[in-house]
């Protein structure tokens, strides 16, 4: 029991608890009084918030789409600020990241089911790797523009944003940040099986 009083052990736990927090589904059961797990892609995150709101009030559902994209994407990030300004390592604060999305992915609320992982990836690698995070928010953004496709515009954000990793930090440890990737590309391959058969739902 003594590990519960280690800091980083505490941190690890925190990350996976906030991570798990469904935002998206409570807040389309709270203002709209739908079930996003019953309905759509069944995804907590906030395209499937926007989605499925959408067939009941189009206003609201941008408005809870926003709210749960922020709030997904902030929940790690706060987190990793909170170990940082406890003067944890980096390679804890790594750990901090990876559970936030571990915890988002695999809920310990929902029995370890959840969202695709990628607002609370892109919050918590915002921390980790701002240049990195920034430049997949661009190919994300020019990719939803132009497909307007969310899992692909994700995913290649995604990708750019690992590739960068390498170039721009070639030494730093890069596991963390393959774990991550890999955990969100597991979440959305569903989504590839419909992109390779060409089946995928644009956002309209």
């Amino acid at each position: 029991m003594d590990m519960f009083f280690n800091t980083n052990i505490q941190f690890f736990i925190l990350a996976y608890l906030v991570g798990g927090i469904p935002f998206g589904l409570i807040l389309a059961k709270k203002f709209a009084g739908v079930d996003v797990k019953s309905a759509g892609s069944q995804s907590i995150g906030a395209t499937n918030v926007l989605r499925v709101v959408k067939e009941k009030d189009p206003k609201l559902a941008k408005k809870l789409g926003a709210a749960t994209l922020a709030l997904d994407a902030l929940k790690g990030l706060v987190v990793l600020v909170a170990g940082y300004v406890a003067g944890v390592s980096e390679a804890t604060l790594w750990g901090i990241a990876v559970l936030a999305v571990l915890g988002h992915c695999f809920s310990p609320y929902l029995n370890f089911e959840g969202g695709k992982g990628i607002a609370t990836g892109m919050g918590v690698l915002l921390f980790m790797l701002p240049i990195e995070t920034l430049i997949a928010l661009g190919v994300w953004f020019a990719m939803a523009k132009t497909v307007r496709i969310s899992s692909l515009s994700s995913l290649t954000g995604v990708a750019a944003l690992l590739v960068a990793s390498f170039l721009i930090h070639p030494n730093m440890p890069h596991a963390p940040v393959v774990l991550i990737v890999l955990i969100l590309y597991y979440k959305h391959i569903p989504n590839i099986v419909r992109l390779l058969k060409g089946e995928e739902k644009r956002v309209i």
